[in-house]
């Protein structure tokens, strides 16, 4: 019996200041480990012009004051703290557990960091717009589609393919990002899927149980035909799997050419009442749903 898609399938669900002491090795940006500062250029570009909010009187952990920042996670913060990236009062601070006070002026990379408002907001991509920052071909990308949304920096939290349509999350909230697009968290996607070829449902089994492709096993948490099952060229396909392409592969392993991918729900956000190429903010409830993703 063929299992099938529905359009309305849901998912389920003591202050010291360090300095450069004895042994202590800092860096210029230029001289940090290629590997961290490729990683935080890319994911969570440091923004050096940013909207003040105003915080309270409490002390705040410098991790959590950087990511707040939007200048990288809490755990990427640690290592920019470590490596002597990172200056207060005119200081370069080592320590992980220092806590910065509201009167404090925080600097990385040079540059004067001010806490921003956290922002979240969806977009329904369209077709043939790059999910990236930007392109040195001058090609559209995402942020050309969201530009005018707020006054604070925001980045689209992974990537989906140029030709593929449907969800994707904006924000500057660094924490957040990463644990969204960490494998182990496995945040699950649901897309939609138009095939040239009729698909045979023992390859939908096949998926559904795991094929191994290159150097990994790829699967889905559920594959059907979409709706009443009765066109082989529509299927509905959830996953949570953060390899590059993974739909894509799975299909194209069987013989199959993917002619339109549109994804329709991701991390339990839906694009119920959002037209293609327009952008909404997260309510509260959403926000707090994404918070308690760990």
């Amino acid at each position: 019996m063929k299992k099938s898609f529905k359009k309305d399938f849901k998912p389920r669900g003591a202050k010291s200041t360090g300095s450069k002491g004895p042994g202590k090795k800092t860096f210029s940006r230029a001289e940090a480990p290629a590997s961290l500062t490729r990683r935080i250029s890319k994911d969570y570009p440091a923004a050096k012009k940013m909207v003040k909010t105003p915080v309270g009187d409490e002390p705040i952990r410098l991790n959590k004051y950087l990511a707040m920042c939007g200048v990288a996670s809490r755990r990427e913060a640690d290592e920019l703290i470590k490596i002597g990236l990172v200056e207060i009062n005119g200081t370069i601070v080592t320590e992980m557990g220092y806590k910065v006070k509201p009167s404090d002026k925080v600097k990385y990379d040079g540059g004067l960091l001010t806490i921003e408002r956290m922002r979240y907001f969806l977009l329904n991509k369209p077709k043939n717009v790059l999910s990236t920052v930007d392109d040195t071909k001058g090609r559209r990308t995402v942020m050309n589609v969201i530009k005018g949304s707020c006054r604070e920096a925001i980045y689209p939290v992974g990537k989906i393919d140029r030709m593929t349509t449907g969800l994707l999350l904006f924000t500057n909230d660094g924490d957040m990002a990463k644990r969204l697009i960490h494998p182990k968290n496995g945040v699950s996607q649901l897309y939609e899927i138009h095939t040239l070829q009729k698909v045979k449902s023992p390859h939908l089994d096949e998926i559904r149980q795991g094929v191994m492709i290159g150097d990994g096993m790829m699967r889905a948490d559920e594959v059907a035909y979409v709706g009443d099952g009765t066109d082989p060229h529509k299927i509905g396909i959830r996953i949570s799997s953060s390899r590059n392409k993974a739909v894509t592969k799975m299909f194209e392993h069987f013989g199959y050419t993917i002619t339109k991918m549109d994804r329709v729900m991701y991390a339990g956000l839906s694009k119920k009442n959002l037209s293609r190429g327009d952008f909404r903010e997260l309510t509260e409830t959403e926000v707090n749903f994404l918070k308690m993703i760990r």
